[in-house]
């Protein structure tokens, strides 16, 4: 009786946007119907006596009671608040089934098995497997997002652009996440599967993967990666999809190693592949406290320089946004919310999902480290002299350096995007207030009951001595932008803010800057006299070159400038520093045509002046190579 069945994969999967995987397997998402062929050989369909009955598996023991497993009768429409599936005539000897995956189904490979009843005669015949992925197009999925542009970008966008640098001069590099390349998919269905240990335990059994929080703790918990030490350095890598691979054809064990922008990058490609809208965020001056989380301290000696304590000021710091509806929070309505897979300080593996608007509004109470992304945003800086002896004295404060130019990729093009605003309000506000003195409250709990003025009287505390009664103001301003191999150049502008003369003595130094806050060996030390009539500015002109700074310069390209007056003249202690990074030199490419023949052209002008050796260009293209290729 039964014939073929046509499983119309092209079709479906171009109406549920997985065609971009390919149309070899069925892959839909669930809250959308997706349709099949069943021939029959000698007659037509009769419902009055022919009878179908589908089973839909998935997991290793599937069973029903754990909701595993589901059967359900061939029906005359569709039920949407389970799995359901009806029929209607298509040509001779022919129907065509729709069948319904509910919008709470988990995410996952499935197994589809259809049984016939005919004449007291039943036939049973396994349809293949199938894969279901969440549906940012279904209204009632958590993660829908209404606008399609959004969409475009923060699911099927397989490209993007990663900010890093400082936060008075971004730098981006392009980033290939490839959830859509060949073997992605399974790769991530198996970060799932080996994530699974993560609920091992929990009366939920596999129902976590019907649940974008869940999944994306999971996700979370597997990308991370402890290991910052060996193994390849994370700058060589061009996109997502080389470290999945690596990962999957090395039975699972972890790739070393790891920073905050390949953890973050590597997240997003597994979330944009199961379905769930993501992108990745960059945080500049990003603190990393050991003791106080809302106050992080950098310390210095007389001759400026940045010395290493507990505390870390990261240059930035990279997590990954995720959209979902938050509704183990009652809150229905979808946001960003955040996901660190880059291991905490406080030892714990991972943070989030976090909501940011929860974060903005102070509400640490209601999420999962709220505490941790809260502070990262909105910690005080504290500067220090160091003494002789462990003791130290305070030197500047700073309230609003943390948490500046929060970055990502625009929808659409390649320019840069600040959403700052998205995550604090303006410093002052009264929004801001009532935010940092609810957090404060939750972050200390010594303040739980507090009235505010007596965390204002603490927070004052941190600024006296009144750092702003020195009477001068330093700063230093960038002449160039300068490229790798060029001399950098600054303007020092000082200005007396009294009428009497200032006579004043500095210990310049400049040393070279990881992107996690750790300063190396100063390698550019001056000292300037300056003299300051009553209200005279005065702009000092700076010169590094290359040769000073160019055979210590770090990957990551950021080198410290500090100005700070001799302790041993008297007076207070007047400190200065900016950040500076050396830009990369280009890389330019040809212009190829879609689907036309092309010959890549690569050229790079060596900046330097002198020979470079053993250099090594890694190729990564989407749709133009297997792999990635190295040439050396």
């Amino acid at each position: 009786m039964l014939g073929d069945v046509d499983l119309n994969r092209p079709h479906n999967c171009k109406c549920h946007n997985t065609h971009f995987f390919g149309t070899d397997r069925q892959t839909v998402r669930r809250g959308q119907a997706f349709d099949l062929y069943v021939h029959f050989q000698n007659r037509e369909w009769d419902d009055s006596v022919d009878k179908i009955s589908f089973t839909v598996e998935t997991g290793l023991r599937p069973c029903e009671s754990k909701e595993m497993k589901c059967t359900f009768p061939l029906g005359r429409c569709i039920d949407q608040t389970c799995w359901s599936a009806c029929y209607k005539p298509h040509q001779h000897r022919c129907i065509n089934i729709s069948m319904f995956p509910p919008i709470d189904a988990c995410i996952g490979r499935h197994i589809l098995n259809m049984s016939i009843t005919s004449c007291d005669r039943t036939f049973q015949q396994c349809l293949g497997d199938f894969d279901i992925l969440f549906n940012p197009w279904c209204a009632d999925d958590p993660v829908y997002m209404d606008n399609q542009a959004h969409r475009e970008e923060y699911v099927l966008n397989e490209h993007g652009m990663l900010y890093e640098g400082v936060h008075k001069h971004v730098t981006s590099r392009p980033w290939h996440f490839g959830q859509f390349e060949n073997g992605i998919l399974d790769i991530c269905l198996k970060v799932l599967d080996i994530g699974s240990n993560y609920h091992q335990g929990s009366e939920r059994g596999c129902r976590w993967r019907n649940d974008p929080v869940h999944v994306s703790m999971v996700v979370n918990h597997m990308v991370n990666n402890n290991d910052y030490l060996k193994g390849t350095n994370p700058l060589t890598w061009n996109g997502s999809v080389p470290i999945l691979q690596q990962w999957y054809n090395g039975r699972c064990r972890p790739v070393r190693f790891g920073d905050c922008l390949t953890l973050a990058s590597v997240m997003c490609t597994v979330m944009r592949c199961l379905g769930i809208p993501s992108r990745v965020i960059t945080n500049f001056c990003s603190p990393h406290c050991a003791e106080n989380p809302l106050a992080v301290n950098e310390l210095f000696d007389s001759t400026g320089k940045t010395l290493c304590g507990k505390d870390k000021l990261w240059a930035y710091h990279c997590w990954n946004e995720s959209w979902m509806a938050r509704r183990d929070l009652d809150l229905c309505s979808s946001n960003w919310q955040c996901l660190d897979p880059t291991p905490m300080e406080s030892g714990r593996a991972c943070c989030g999902p976090t909501s940011i608007r929860s974060v903005k509004d102070g509400e640490l109470d209601l999420d999962y480290d709220g505490q941790h992304i809260f502070s990262r945003l909105n910690a005080s800086c504290i500067g220090w002299l160091s003494k002789n002896s462990d003791k130290k004295e305070k030197l500047c404060y700073d309230a609003w350096l943390c948490g500046q130019c929060v970055s990502t990729k625009s929808v659409g093009n390649n320019h840069h995007e600040d959403i700052t605003g998205a995550y604090k309000y303006e410093l002052g506000s009264l929004k801001g207030k009532e935010a940092f003195y609810k957090a404060y409250r939750r972050i200390h709990s010594g303040y739980c009951n507090a009235p505010n003025c007596h965390i204002d009287r603490d927070l004052a505390a941190l600024q006296s001595p009144f750092l702003s009664d020195a009477g001068v103001s330093m700063r230093f301003k960038m002449v160039n932008c300068p490229m790798y191999g060029q001399d950098v150049h600054l303007h020092w502008l000082l200005e007396n803010l009294r009428n009497e003369c200032k006579n004043l003595n500095f210990n310049l130094c400049t040393q070279v800057l990881t992107h996690n806050g750790c300063a190396l060996d100063q390698f550019w030390k001056e000292n300037i006299n300056v003299a300051l009539g009553p209200r005279e500015a005065k702009t000092i002109p700076l010169h590094i070159s290359y040769n000073q700074y160019g055979h210590h310069l770090g990957d990551h390209n950021i080198m410290r400038l500090v100005a700070i007056s001799d302790p041993e003249c008297g007076g207070e202690v007047l400190v200065v520093k900016r950040d500076i990074v050396i830009n990369r030199p280009t890389v330019l490419l040809g212009l190829p045509q879609l689907n036309e023949p092309c010959t890549a052209e690569i050229s790079f002008c060596n900046p330097l002046q002198e020979d470079l050796k053993n250099c090594v260009l890694n190729l990564e293209g989407c749709g133009l190579f297997k792999e990635p290729m190295t040439i050396e």
